[in-house]
């Protein structure tokens, strides 16, 4: 069923002793971001997304957080944006996600991917995952990706022991089994060939922050062209259900003395750069009073054509100033693109 336009929360889960940080602790930004996934709800948003960073003062370890957010919240989806599959053991992964997922009401929307640019040297490896000779870190991210879709999906992975099984013998699924958590898995894509082959995957589609291509126009425009190319591998793969999508945007609405403060009056343009070697092209980030944040959503061209908009909050501020910023948008910025709040449809 189409329920329309969704919008979340997208949290870094930053944080730093430092002054003006309301997030001082690694467990403030484990308690902070449950309250505000229940904040989020209570405004009537549909996700509360993580991103996950190892060797960082942010969060790293999804499954706990998200069963947390779940048991404090009945209807909206918690997720991630994105797990780092290089440092994954996938069956143990399939475990933790199954067991989030039955104990949410099947709300995960887990999102993957080969995992982005990173403070540590060869982290994963320092996890024990070395991607074999010949092979890159993609293709070791790609690898545990195929098992762990197997796992959830119930296919066997490992030989019974007819030493305990009776004398039966025969092929073992990972326990426990959440039906329908297959589709609820994307793949964080920073290209457009990797949006295609998300597609032939079976996978919805989160479109990255960033795009590490640049063909000169504009980031939106970019995004757009990537999510028309998944959607055309999509129905060329044969797949019968419709696929979700999602961008991020970074939406700061200026009302008070504060928030001025803080983030100024005018939004940005478009960042190019080089990351690893590869030109990239950035998104901007909206910043502005709510009319102005509301037309400019309106004409961006990949918010148009995803079905999920994540907002990329300021966590480091803390709870209340986020909740105040995104009830100004669910109140006056994103009806505009027609959202309807999550109790209200």
């Amino acid at each position: 069923m189409d329920v329309g336009k969704r919008i979340g929360f997208l949290s870094f889960g930053h944080w730093q002793p430092v002054p003006g940080s309301q997030v001082r602790t690694g467990r403030d930004a484990l308690v902070q971001s449950v309250e505000l996934a229940v904040a989020a709800e209570e405004l009537g948003l549909d996700g509360a997304f993580v991103r996950v960073h190892h060797f960082a003062r942010q969060l790293a370890s999804p499954f706990p957080l998200l069963a947390a957010m779940a048991a404090r919240t009945h209807r909206i989806e918690v997720g991630t944006g994105v797990v780092d599959m290089r440092y994954e053991n996938p069956l143990y992964m399939a475990e933790e996600a199954a067991a989030t997922d039955l104990l949410s009401g099947g709300r995960l929307q887990l999102g993957v991917s080969r995992g982005s640019p990173e403070t540590a040297l060869r982290g994963a490896e320092a996890f024990g995952y070395v991607p074999p000779e010949g092979s890159s870190d993609a293709d070791l991210a790609r690898g545990k990706t195929a098992l762990f879709l197997a796992a959830i999906s119930g296919q066997p992975v490992v030989d019974a022991d007819p030493a305990m099984t009776g004398g039966v013998s025969g092929r073992l699924a990972v326990q426990p089994q959440s039906p329908g958590l297959r589709d609820r898995i994307w793949w964080g894509s920073g290209t457009r060939a990797t949006a295609e082959w998300t597609a032939r995957q079976g996978l919805n589609l989160m479109s990255s922050t960033l795009l590490v291509e640049d063909t000169g126009v504009p980031f939106d425009e970019l995004q757009a062209d990537q999510i028309a190319r998944y959607r055309a591998a999509w129905a060329e793969a044969g797949w019968e259900r419709t696929p979700r999508v999602s961008v991020s945007r970074s939406v700061i609405p200026v009302v008070t003395d504060l928030d001025r403060r803080y983030f100024g009056e005018r939004s940005g343009e478009d960042q190019v750069g080089l990351l690893e070697g590869v030109r990239a092209r950035f998104g901007k980030s909206y910043v502005g009073e709510p009319e102005q944040l509301a037309e400019e959503l309106v004409k961006d061209a990949a918010v148009r054509e995803a079905d999920t908009l994540l907002l990329t909050v300021p966590n480091m501020l803390g709870v209340d100033h986020n909740v105040h910023l995104l009830q100004t948008i669910a109140e006056h910025v994103a009806p505009a693109i027609g959202w309807v709040p999550l109790g209200e449809r």
